[in-house]
Protein backbone atom coordinates (compact mmCIF):
# COMPACT_ATOMS: atom_id res chain seq x y z
CA UNK A 1 0.00 0.00 0.00
CA UNK A 2 1.39 3.45 -0.81
CA UNK A 3 2.37 5.76 1.61
CA UNK A 4 -0.67 8.26 2.64
CA UNK A 5 1.70 11.07 2.01
CA UNK A 6 3.06 10.07 -1.75
CA UNK A 7 -1.15 9.32 -2.36
CA UNK A 8 -1.98 13.15 -1.12
CA UNK A 9 1.02 14.71 -3.78
CA UNK A 10 -0.13 12.09 -6.16
CA UNK A 11 -3.64 13.92 -5.92
CA UNK A 12 -2.35 17.17 -6.53
CA UNK A 13 -0.54 16.32 -9.49
CA UNK A 14 -3.75 14.21 -10.59
CA UNK A 15 -5.66 17.61 -10.70
CA UNK A 16 -2.85 20.20 -11.85
CA UNK A 17 -1.36 18.00 -14.80
CA UNK A 18 -3.18 19.75 -17.84
CA UNK A 19 -2.72 22.83 -16.51
CA UNK A 20 0.58 23.68 -17.83
CA UNK A 21 0.38 22.69 -21.01
CA UNK A 22 0.06 25.93 -23.44
CA UNK A 23 -3.07 27.06 -25.43
CA UNK A 24 -3.14 25.40 -28.30
CA UNK A 25 -5.25 26.22 -31.28
CA UNK A 26 -8.54 24.57 -32.41
CA UNK A 27 -6.58 23.50 -35.78
CA UNK A 28 -4.05 21.67 -34.18
CA UNK A 29 -6.85 20.04 -31.48
CA UNK A 30 -5.51 16.55 -32.36
CA UNK A 31 -2.05 17.25 -30.86
CA UNK A 32 -3.59 18.73 -27.46
CA UNK A 33 -5.61 15.42 -27.69
CA UNK A 34 -2.65 12.96 -28.54
CA UNK A 35 -1.04 14.46 -25.66
CA UNK A 36 -3.74 14.65 -23.04
CA UNK A 37 -4.91 11.17 -23.62
CA UNK A 38 -1.22 9.53 -22.49
CA UNK A 39 -0.94 12.32 -19.40
CA UNK A 40 -4.40 11.37 -18.29
CA UNK A 41 -3.36 8.00 -18.32
CA UNK A 42 -3.07 6.24 -14.63
CA UNK A 43 0.59 6.84 -14.10
CA UNK A 44 2.31 6.42 -11.04
CA UNK A 45 3.51 9.45 -10.72
CA UNK A 46 6.72 8.74 -8.85
CA UNK A 47 9.05 11.77 -10.30
CA UNK A 48 7.09 14.12 -10.03
CA UNK A 49 6.06 13.00 -6.41
CA UNK A 50 9.48 12.55 -5.43
CA UNK A 51 9.83 16.38 -6.94
CA UNK A 52 7.46 17.98 -4.37
CA UNK A 53 8.22 15.77 -1.54
CA UNK A 54 12.32 16.72 -2.12
CA UNK A 55 10.95 20.47 -2.01
CA UNK A 56 8.87 20.38 1.06
CA UNK A 57 11.53 18.24 2.81
CA UNK A 58 14.27 21.25 1.98
CA UNK A 59 12.22 23.62 3.38
CA UNK A 60 9.81 25.16 0.30
CA UNK A 61 6.37 25.26 -0.79
CA UNK A 62 5.05 22.05 -2.92
CA UNK A 63 2.20 24.82 -4.49
CA UNK A 64 4.99 26.63 -6.04
CA UNK A 65 6.95 23.79 -7.42
CA UNK A 66 3.62 22.58 -9.35
CA UNK A 67 5.13 23.94 -12.75
CA UNK A 68 8.32 21.83 -12.39
CA UNK A 69 6.44 18.87 -11.13
CA UNK A 70 4.24 18.73 -13.94
CA UNK A 71 6.83 19.69 -16.57
CA UNK A 72 8.92 16.02 -15.51
CA UNK A 73 6.24 14.21 -16.15
CA UNK A 74 5.35 15.93 -19.44
CA UNK A 75 9.02 14.44 -20.38
CA UNK A 76 8.42 11.45 -18.67
CA UNK A 77 5.16 10.65 -20.61
CA UNK A 78 7.16 11.90 -24.04
CA UNK A 79 9.56 9.23 -23.30
CA UNK A 80 6.78 6.38 -23.20
CA UNK A 81 5.13 6.99 -26.11
CA UNK A 82 8.28 7.00 -27.82
CA UNK A 83 9.34 4.02 -26.36
CA UNK A 84 6.30 2.63 -27.59
CA UNK A 85 6.94 3.38 -31.11
CA UNK A 86 7.19 0.93 -33.92
CA UNK A 87 10.72 1.65 -34.27
CA UNK A 88 11.65 1.71 -30.55
CA UNK A 89 10.09 -1.03 -28.02
CA UNK A 90 6.59 -1.73 -30.36
CA UNK A 91 4.31 -1.84 -27.88
CA UNK A 92 0.44 -2.27 -27.69
CA UNK A 93 -0.25 -1.20 -24.10
CA UNK A 94 0.88 1.25 -21.61
CA UNK A 95 -0.43 2.09 -18.44
CA UNK A 96 -3.57 0.29 -19.24
CA UNK A 97 -4.78 1.27 -22.27
CA UNK A 98 -3.85 1.28 -25.55
CA UNK A 99 -0.50 3.41 -26.25
CA UNK A 100 -0.64 6.62 -28.26
CA UNK A 101 0.21 5.39 -31.79
CA UNK A 102 -2.43 2.73 -31.52
CA UNK A 103 -5.05 5.20 -31.19
CA UNK A 104 -3.45 8.04 -33.17
CA UNK A 105 -1.24 6.76 -35.49
CA UNK A 106 2.41 6.74 -35.25
CA UNK A 107 2.91 10.60 -36.88
CA UNK A 108 0.30 12.45 -34.17
CA UNK A 109 1.98 10.21 -31.23
CA UNK A 110 5.98 11.37 -32.12
CA UNK A 111 4.35 14.94 -32.38
CA UNK A 112 2.23 14.50 -29.17
CA UNK A 113 5.55 13.59 -27.85
CA UNK A 114 7.69 16.42 -29.37
CA UNK A 115 4.65 18.59 -28.22
CA UNK A 116 5.14 17.11 -24.40
CA UNK A 117 8.93 17.80 -24.52
CA UNK A 118 8.58 21.14 -25.81
CA UNK A 119 5.95 22.13 -23.32
CA UNK A 120 7.60 21.12 -19.94
CA UNK A 121 10.38 23.56 -20.84
CA UNK A 122 7.89 26.37 -21.74
CA UNK A 123 5.78 25.87 -18.28
CA UNK A 124 9.21 25.66 -16.78
CA UNK A 125 10.29 29.09 -18.41
CA UNK A 126 7.13 30.30 -18.02
CA UNK A 127 7.83 29.76 -14.25
CA UNK A 128 10.93 31.72 -14.07
CA UNK A 129 9.48 35.03 -15.77
CA UNK A 130 8.45 35.85 -12.48
CA UNK A 131 11.38 35.75 -10.57
CA UNK A 132 13.00 38.47 -11.92
CA UNK A 133 12.97 40.06 -9.40
CA UNK A 134 13.92 37.95 -6.31
CA UNK A 135 17.75 36.62 -7.48
CA UNK A 136 17.37 33.69 -5.24
CA UNK A 137 14.42 32.29 -5.95
CA UNK A 138 15.47 32.51 -9.73
CA UNK A 139 18.82 30.90 -9.40
CA UNK A 140 17.18 27.76 -7.81
CA UNK A 141 14.54 27.52 -10.63
CA UNK A 142 17.63 27.86 -12.75
CA UNK A 143 18.93 24.84 -10.98
CA UNK A 144 16.16 22.87 -11.24
CA UNK A 145 15.54 23.53 -15.06
CA UNK A 146 19.58 22.84 -15.86
CA UNK A 147 18.61 19.24 -13.08
CA UNK A 148 16.32 18.36 -15.26
CA UNK A 149 17.53 18.95 -18.47
CA UNK A 150 20.75 16.96 -17.61
CA UNK A 151 18.75 13.91 -16.30
CA UNK A 152 16.40 13.63 -19.20
CA UNK A 153 18.94 14.58 -22.81
CA UNK A 154 21.90 12.99 -23.93
CA UNK A 155 23.94 12.74 -20.84
CA UNK A 156 20.68 11.05 -19.03
CA UNK A 157 17.41 9.34 -20.49
CA UNK A 158 18.58 9.26 -24.10
CA UNK A 159 21.37 8.21 -22.98
CA UNK A 160 20.42 5.42 -21.12
CA UNK A 161 17.27 4.82 -24.49
CA UNK A 162 20.58 4.70 -26.64
CA UNK A 163 22.31 2.23 -24.86
CA UNK A 164 19.68 -0.26 -24.05
CA UNK A 165 18.50 -0.36 -27.94
CA UNK A 166 22.30 -0.90 -28.78
CA UNK A 167 22.65 -3.95 -26.55
CA UNK A 168 19.59 -5.83 -27.43
CA UNK A 169 20.45 -9.19 -28.40
CA UNK A 170 24.28 -8.69 -27.31
CA UNK A 171 26.39 -10.18 -24.29
CA UNK A 172 25.70 -6.90 -22.09
CA UNK A 173 28.87 -6.01 -19.38
CA UNK A 174 27.77 -5.84 -16.09
CA UNK A 175 29.33 -2.00 -16.22
CA UNK A 176 26.87 -1.60 -19.39
CA UNK A 177 23.93 -3.20 -17.54
CA UNK A 178 24.23 -0.40 -14.57
CA UNK A 179 25.47 2.36 -16.86
CA UNK A 180 21.98 1.78 -18.49
CA UNK A 181 19.77 1.58 -15.78
CA UNK A 182 21.41 4.37 -14.22
CA UNK A 183 20.82 6.63 -17.25
CA UNK A 184 17.52 5.21 -18.64
CA UNK A 185 15.44 5.12 -15.73
CA UNK A 186 18.12 6.65 -12.19
CA UNK A 187 18.70 9.71 -14.08
CA UNK A 188 15.16 10.92 -14.34
CA UNK A 189 14.25 9.75 -10.78
CA UNK A 190 17.48 11.64 -9.52
CA UNK A 191 16.38 14.98 -11.62
CA UNK A 192 13.23 15.00 -9.79
CA UNK A 193 14.75 14.90 -6.20
CA UNK A 194 17.81 17.12 -7.03
CA UNK A 195 15.16 19.94 -8.93
CA UNK A 196 13.00 19.96 -5.91
CA UNK A 197 16.14 20.28 -3.78
CA UNK A 198 17.16 23.22 -5.33
CA UNK A 199 13.06 24.68 -5.57
CA UNK A 200 13.26 23.93 -1.34
CA UNK A 201 16.46 25.78 -0.86
CA UNK A 202 18.59 22.74 0.38
CA UNK A 203 22.24 23.50 1.56
CA UNK A 204 24.78 21.24 0.18
CA UNK A 205 24.97 18.10 2.60
CA UNK A 206 21.14 18.03 2.15
CA UNK A 207 21.59 17.93 -1.69
CA UNK A 208 24.09 15.13 -1.53
CA UNK A 209 22.21 12.99 0.74
CA UNK A 210 19.26 13.71 -1.44
CA UNK A 211 21.12 12.93 -4.66
CA UNK A 212 22.47 9.72 -3.27
CA UNK A 213 19.28 8.41 -1.91
CA UNK A 214 17.58 9.13 -5.86
CA UNK A 215 20.39 7.21 -7.27
CA UNK A 216 20.30 4.60 -5.45
CA UNK A 217 16.23 4.54 -5.48
CA UNK A 218 16.23 4.93 -9.16
CA UNK A 219 19.01 1.59 -9.79
CA UNK A 220 16.15 -0.13 -7.42
CA UNK A 221 13.18 0.99 -9.59
CA UNK A 222 14.60 -0.28 -12.93
CA UNK A 223 15.99 -3.96 -11.46
CA UNK A 224 12.05 -3.84 -9.84
CA UNK A 225 10.92 -3.17 -13.06
CA UNK A 226 12.93 -5.77 -14.72
CA UNK A 227 11.84 -8.61 -12.30
CA UNK A 228 8.47 -7.89 -12.66
CA UNK A 229 8.49 -8.05 -16.17
CA UNK A 230 9.07 -11.12 -15.51
CA UNK A 231 6.78 -12.11 -12.40
CA UNK A 232 4.28 -9.24 -11.99
CA UNK A 233 1.08 -9.40 -13.57
CA UNK A 234 -0.30 -7.23 -17.03
CA UNK A 235 -3.61 -5.79 -14.99
CA UNK A 236 -0.82 -4.60 -11.90
CA UNK A 237 1.72 -3.62 -14.84
CA UNK A 238 -0.48 -1.92 -17.02
CA UNK A 239 1.40 -2.93 -19.71
CA UNK A 240 2.90 -6.78 -21.83
CA UNK A 241 4.40 -8.86 -19.23
CA UNK A 242 7.37 -10.62 -20.87
CA UNK A 243 8.47 -8.07 -23.48
CA UNK A 244 11.89 -7.85 -22.04
CA UNK A 245 13.00 -11.58 -22.70
CA UNK A 246 10.84 -11.04 -26.56
CA UNK A 247 13.14 -8.48 -27.35
CA UNK A 248 16.21 -10.11 -25.75
CA UNK A 249 16.44 -7.06 -23.79
CA UNK A 250 19.83 -7.05 -21.41
CA UNK A 251 18.14 -7.31 -17.67
CA UNK A 252 19.60 -7.57 -14.23
CA UNK A 253 17.64 -11.10 -14.74
CA UNK A 254 19.17 -12.28 -17.64
CA UNK A 255 22.60 -11.07 -16.62
CA UNK A 256 22.27 -12.07 -12.79
CA UNK A 257 19.15 -14.08 -12.18
CA UNK A 258 16.24 -13.24 -10.14
CA UNK A 259 16.86 -14.45 -7.26
CA UNK A 260 20.63 -11.76 -7.56
CA UNK A 261 18.81 -9.29 -8.82
CA UNK A 262 15.88 -9.26 -5.72
CA UNK A 263 18.80 -9.28 -3.59
CA UNK A 264 20.23 -6.52 -5.19
CA UNK A 265 17.06 -4.68 -4.98
CA UNK A 266 17.21 -5.13 -1.47
CA UNK A 267 20.81 -3.58 -0.84
CA UNK A 268 19.84 -0.63 -2.92
CA UNK A 269 16.70 0.13 -1.05
CA UNK A 270 18.88 -0.33 2.22
CA UNK A 271 21.24 2.01 0.69
CA UNK A 272 18.58 4.00 0.05
CA UNK A 273 17.28 4.26 3.52
CA UNK A 274 20.86 3.98 5.24
CA UNK A 275 20.98 7.57 3.66
CA UNK A 276 17.84 9.20 5.27
CA UNK A 277 17.94 7.68 8.20
CA UNK A 278 19.51 10.28 9.78
CA UNK A 279 16.72 12.64 9.37
CA UNK A 280 14.36 10.31 11.38
CA UNK A 281 11.15 11.72 11.20
CA UNK A 282 11.38 14.33 8.49
CA UNK A 283 12.76 11.47 6.05
CA UNK A 284 9.61 9.11 6.93
CA UNK A 285 8.00 9.75 3.54
CA UNK A 286 11.60 8.60 1.39
CA UNK A 287 12.13 5.79 3.85
CA UNK A 288 8.34 4.82 3.45
CA UNK A 289 8.86 4.69 -1.12
CA UNK A 290 12.11 2.67 -0.57
CA UNK A 291 10.46 0.56 1.65
CA UNK A 292 7.39 0.34 -0.71
CA UNK A 293 9.71 -0.74 -3.46
CA UNK A 294 11.21 -3.64 -1.96
CA UNK A 295 7.94 -5.25 -1.15
CA UNK A 296 6.67 -4.89 -4.96
CA UNK A 297 8.94 -7.97 -5.69
CA UNK A 298 8.38 -10.29 -2.60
Amino acid sequence: MLDKEFLRLKDIIEDHILDFLPEVDHKSITLYDAMKYSLKANGKRVRPVLLLAACNFSGGNERLALPYACAIEYIHTYSLIHDDLPAMDNDDLRRGIPTNHKVFGEAIAILAGDGLLTSAFEAMNKDMLLYFDNIDKLKSRIKAVYEISKGSGCRGMIAGQIADIEAEGKQCSTEMLDYIHLNKTSALISSAVKAGAHLGGADKDMLHDLDEYAENLGLAFQICDDILDIEGKEEDMGKKIGADKEKNKSTYPSLYGLENSKLRVKELTSNAIAVMEPYYDNAEFFVNIAEELAVRIK
